[in-house]
């Protein structure tokens, strides 16, 4: 069964034209808590999601959205007596989808920058880091940053994993080493696909990803915990970041937030869930 959901998740695919996902229904006899206004649909929503990601986001073997962050979206709709619909599209998509009003969340782990927070509503909520997996066996003997210096390294356009590496590279030349060839492919399921197909020798993913993809045995997660930066939820809107800031305080006080990122096995933030955004 593992090895279905890798496939399915490696397979997965995300148009660059946006395809919602329909989803259940809001609960009956329940009140909104944002307002139509603060909504791209009212009575809705509307996450957008990258699911080449498992454990955190994936589609698994019969075609549906699976993982830590689509069950967390799902608990969040649900307690603002929303219905929840998912858009599945390429990160590079998402913030300017964002700022056209095609969604009302990205709800794909976004790394928290303060650039970012200048020009979205940021919701931190996870502890994630960067981390490099390498083909199986690791042939090449990657165990540290100098042993990327002139390998071919597969990460997803637009993401904060693409400018880390980028960072790495220019640190390693600036020691008189050689730079990392950086190779950006449309999401993490095709870089994945590139390193089994010997394309590229190493991939740059989240820590969760590379630890779940190791323990497959697929790919080894040979380095880990660089960066650490807290993954986000971004909005554009104030009121409807600041409903959702006080669900997930919901969540970590009656123990729902702490069980579902324990049944993933994913780090919890545990800093409180504060808005961060232009005001």
């Amino acid at each position: 069964m593992r090895r279905l959901l890798l496939a399915a998740a490696l397979a997965a695919f995300a148009s660059p034209a946006f395809a919602p996902v329909a989803s259940a229904q809001a609960p009956a006899g329940c009140t909104p808590r944002v307002a139509n206004s603060e909504l791209v649909k009212p009575g809705t929503l509307i996450m957008s999601i990258n699911p080449t990601l498992p454990p955190l986001q994936f589609v698994n073997a019969q075609g549906q959205l699976q993982g830590l962050r689509v069950d967390l979206g799902v608990e969040i709709a649900r307690r603002l007596c929303l219905t929840p619909e998912w858009v599945r599209i390429e990160f590079s998509a998402m913030i300017p989808g964002l700022a056209a009003r095609r969604w009302d969340v990205i709800n794909s782990g976004t790394f928290f920058t303060p650039a970012r927070a200048e020009i979205m509503q940021m919701l931190r909520y996870e502890n994630a880091a960067v981390a490099f997996s390498a083909a199986r066996g690791n042939p090449l003997n990657i165990s540290s940053v100098d042993d990327l210096a002139g390998k071919t390294v597969g990460v997803e356009l637009g993401g904060f994993e693409e400018s880390r590496t980028r960072a790495l590279s220019a640190d390693l030349v600036a020691r008189g080493k050689a730079a990392i060839t950086i190779r950006t492919f449309d999401n993490f399921a095709i870089a994945f696909q590139a390193l089994r197909a010997g394309q590229v020798q190493a991939v740059t993913s989240v820590d969760a990803v590379a630890a779940e993809y190791d323990q497959r045995g697929d790919f080894p997660r040979v380095l880990h915990g660089l960066f650490p930066t807290p993954a986000s939820l971004a909005m554009r809107s104030r009121p409807l970041a600041q409903e959702i800031a006080k669900v997930l305080t919901e969540m970590k006080a009656d123990g729902s937030y702490d069980r579902l990122f324990d049944r993933y096995g994913v780090s919890k933030y545990e800093a409180g869930f504060e808005v961060v955004g232009p005001q």
